[in-house]
């Protein structure tokens, strides 16, 4: 087991060092704060950070129940494991209602403290790194540039992200459209909600409807169950059908039904299902010639864009070519941190970016395996 810092709550000072004691059996790098009374507590979770706090219930000027209170309000994710010498069932009932990790009765067993701390500290380190890879994710749809194509772009964002209106994301392949998209659901008041993304060019058309929609039991030769569709799965939240122009006509048919009664029925089912979701849709095609050729329903395109949003494609905004450089080596930088000379990022200013920030991600990653450090010009030309 890792270090940890621990904070031991307790106003009997005999019941302390029995379980600093503990602590420091199990691993004598723990770093052990005490405090004997609720307002140490406070003052002890308000100046410091804790991996775990183990508490009494019954004390002097504030009790463990306030504590934990305090606690759950102010850092939620800190795990606390309430002991008591006065508690029942509704007591330890109590404390895990109010957030408490666990509750074990005075004297405690030996081997289930242990087995307490152990799970509360793994529990600890497991939601760290869940923030940790939250923040990676985060980064990865991250707008990166400070361009005007791409400033214009982010204030269409903040003026249509508040709204649940429908929104038609235009750009070519590896321009960012699916950033956008993830962008405007953060920003929205779904945020919380799930944002499912469906690439309609990388479904079979004969299966289109069955993923979007779902399917009862029986319907076809392959459902052997009910399932749930992704305007179901993304109700209340954000749905984002990539590579629209590339659907069905008959898809795109039940997609406009589903737009217009904010319903959908599943394949086979004999009644409809209400749903709630907002609908983002991006295309590397030009839709209005899809219309005209009878590959697009001219109805859905109008339901579908409300807000236009064109994202500019990588030879269009240039001057944003370091900062992605910059921002991409940083993504790559558990694998050792690199730079690029003055020469190797000319190089790249001067090439045509065809398949956009996809391909300059692409080539970063590239020279990062293959280049020296710094990442010559010479090296550039000869691996981009």
């Amino acid at each position: 087991m890792s270090m940890a810092r621990i904070l031991v709550v307790e106003d009997e000072k005999a019941i302390r060092n029995v379980l600093r004691n503990i602590l420091a059996n199990e691993n004598s790098a723990h770093v052990i704060a005490e405090a004997e009374d609720g307002e140490q507590a406070v003052q002890a979770l308000t100046e410091s950070t804790f991996d775990l706090v183990l508490c009494d219930i019954k004390m002097p000027k504030k009790d463990g129940l306030e504590v934990l209170d305090f606690a759950m309000e102010h850092y939620g994710d800190t795990p606390f494991v309430m002991i008591s010498g006065h508690g029942d069932l509704d007591t330890a009932v109590g404390c895990i209602r109010k957030g408490a990790y666990d509750y074990i009765a005075k004297p405690p067993d030996l081997n289930r403290l242990l087995t307490t701390i152990r799970q509360a500290l793994d529990r600890k380190k497991l939601l760290q790194e869940n923030v940790r890879l939250r923040k990676k994710v985060d980064k990865r749809f991250m707008m990166v540039g400070g361009s005007s194509a791409l400033e214009s772009v982010r204030a269409i964002i903040r003026k249509v992200a508040p709204t649940d209106a429908r929104v038609l994301i235009m750009g070519p392949n590896g321009s960012g459209k699916e950033i956008v998209a993830n962008q405007i659901h953060q920003l929205s008041a779904r945020s919380k909600q799930a944002f499912i993304e469906v690439n309609c060019a990388a479904i079979p058309s004969e299966l289109i409807e069955s993923e979007l929609f779902g399917h009862v039991k029986g319907s076809f030769t392959s459902a052997i169950k009910d399932r749930k569709g992704q305007f179901e799965l993304a109700d209340g939240g954000t749905l984002f059908l990539d590579e629209i122009g590339d659907m069905s006509l008959s898809a795109q048919a039940k997609v406009l039904r589903a737009l217009q009664e904010n319903q959908i029925t599943p394949v086979g089912a004999g009644k409809s299902i209400a749903v709630n979701v907002r609908v983002l849709a991006a295309t590397n095609k030009n839709l209005k010639e899809e219309i005209a050729a009878g590959r697009f329903r001219e109805d859905l395109y109008h339901r579908l864009s409300v807000i236009v949003i064109e994202v500019p494609a990588l030879n269009e905004r240039r001057e944003d070519i370091p900062t992605l450089v910059e921002h991409f080596l940083d993504q790559l930088a558990d694998e050792g941190h690199k730079t690029f000379s003055p020469g190797a990022m000319d190089h790249l200013k001067t090439m045509n970016w065809s398949g956009n920030v996809r391909q300059l991600r692409n080539v970063v990653e590239r020279l990062h395996i293959l280049g020296g450090n710094p990442v010559s010009a010479e090296e550039a030309e000869r691996f981009a």
